[in-house]
């Protein structure tokens, strides 16, 4: 078993208030989660910053080929959305003898 874990620093345009945020942050997870219904995701850091957002993405397989695959399609995913700037992505990669 794998557990692959990405986490994304994102960059947001013109939010001026943490509501704003919100209706920027939301839709994404949502996307994601309706896209890839096998993972876990969520607001993970930042709360309290308006412009700045961490998403956490967690997937967990069989394989460390499809965990990597999950994981780089997620980042691509959030990559091409073009109100928001993918700052950076780390992936974890964990398996069962961790």
């Amino acid at each position: 078993m794998y557990v692959g874990a990405l986490t994304l620093d994102i960059l947001l345009g013109d939010v001026r208030s943490l509501k704003q945020k919100r209706s920027v942050v939301r839709p994404l997870i949502a996307e994601l989660q309706r896209r890839y219904p096998s993972i876990a995701v969520a607001e993970t850091g930042h709360l309290d910053l308006h412009r700045r957002a961490e998403v956490g993405v967690a997937v967990v397989s069989a394989s460390a080929g499809n965990c990597n695959e999950v994981m780089d399609a997620c980042e691509r995913m959030v990559a091409f959305r073009p109100e928001i700037e993918l700052l950076s992505a780390r992936h974890r990669l964990y398996n069962d003898e961790d």
